[in-house]
């Protein structure tokens, strides 16, 4: 596990905003806007994702977690978490992950039952303020 900056993961934890979940298909870079969650203190990001994304992790586990605040368009911070992902099989872990995720997004814990849980052990984090 990466040491992730104390003020990094005070931004990840802030408010919902959206993350950019770059995964990788066919030696190319593949990025989906995401609902995540991060664990602060434990260096691990959380999606609830499937399709392609899914796929391409189950490829190759190596992704990057991209969070950026803008206002009027104009960038106010930005935190990159790069890792190793892995697919939790387990029901109730997705289950638990969707109570973490879900209703900071607005949606239901029961919304979305498809989707699979990601975790992403964090290696290495960026962060600019700006």
């Amino acid at each position: 596990m990466s040491e992730v900056p104390p003020e990094a993961e005070r931004l990840l934890t802030s408010e919902p905003l959206m993350a950019h979940f770059a995964t990788c298909a066919d030696d190319r870079p593949h990025v989906a806007p995401v609902w995540y969650h991060y664990e602060e203190g434990a260096g691990v990001a959380e999606v609830l994702t499937g399709g392609r994304k899914l796929a391409n992790v189950r490829e190759n586990p190596k992704v990057a977690v991209s969070v950026q605040k803008d206002t009027a368009g104009q960038a106010e911070w930005m935190v990159t978490l790069r890792g190793t992902a892995t697919v939790i099989e387990d029901d109730e872990e997705r289950k638990a992950a969707a109570e973490r995720i879900n209703p900071k997004y607005g949606a239901t814990a029961d919304e979305y039952p498809e989707n699979v849980l990601v975790r992403v052990e964090v290696g290495s984090a960026s962060y600019q303020t700006y």
